[in-house]
């Protein structure tokens, strides 16, 4: 046994600091997104100071994309993973983006419209826990900001080794642990006091992004996410501090 219920009790779940009914938590979490879709882009350049942008130019620079890869973004609706991706991979290269959350799809078709990049790109409504596609079938899985959501890890990276090719590649963007405990302490007191506060004043919306950060505590650390993705049977595991560990990129391999 532990101190902590979600684990003992495979029936419940985290929904930020709550324990929840496992299989009540994605409508709660489709329920925050869908509330805050058309304000999620500006929340995140404002919440970050614009810095996710180069985390993900950071997770770009690592995945290297390719002509011709096929790229399945998961949690992905907004774009931004998809959008970088087709820039860099050139020629015949293929996106599919999925999301549990229409509004977040109907914001990133937009954007896509806009870019002139609709021709390249595919839009989902799925759950990263049951992906609706055939096995083998993606060169590159990525999921950025979105795994600390799903209700199962556990089970959203057994679909994306499922999915992939043999050769392909998983990356995952996510919040992480900070490893200097003062630092922390510091990221912490703007988290709980500053993103709360921030979400009500531009989305008019407090609740999801307290949840929001507590979520990010709630995610496993850097060496406990990295062993959850050898369990799944990735091999070449590893990962890279971004921001001191408030992000952390995390890339594995099916051989």
């Amino acid at each position: 046994m532990t101190d902590d219920p979600a684990k003992d009790d495979p029936r419940t779940t985290h929904f930020g600091f709550q324990t929840v009914e496992a299989e009540a938590k994605a409508g709660m979490v489709h329920g925050v997104f869908s509330r805050v879709a058309s304000k999620y882009d500006l929340m995140n350049d404002l919440m970050s100071g614009g810095i996710h942008r180069l985390w993900k130019d950071a997770m770009m620079d690592w995945l290297a994309p390719r002509p011709g890869q096929h790229l399945l973004d998961v949690a992905g609706g907004t774009g931004d993973i998809a959008f970088r991706f087709l820039g860099r991979a050139g020629a015949g290269a293929r996106a599919t983006v999925l999301d549990l959350t229409e509004p977040m799809l109907t914001e990133g078709q937009r954007r896509a419209e806009a870019a002139n990049l609709a021709h390249a790109l595919d839009w989902v409504l799925g759950d990263a826990m049951a992906l609706p596609f055939a096995d083998n079938r993606f060169d590159v899985y990525t999921i950025s900001f979105g795994i600390r959501n799903v209700t199962r890890i556990e089970a959203a990276l057994a679909e994306a080794f499922r999915v992939l090719r043999p050769g392909g590649r998983l990356m995952v963007l996510e919040f992480s642990q900070v490893p200097v405990p003062m630092l922390q302490k510091a990221y912490d007191l703007y988290s709980f006091n500053v993103i709360p506060a921030m979400g009500q004043a531009v989305a008019g919306d407090r609740e999801s992004y307290q949840y929001l950060v507590e979520s990010i505590r709630r995610f496993p650390d850097q060496e406990r996410f990295a062993a959850m993705i050898r369990a799944a049977g990735f091999e070449q595991v590893k990962y890279r501090n971004l921001s001191m560990g408030i992000a952390a990129l995390h890339s594995g391999w099916k051989i």
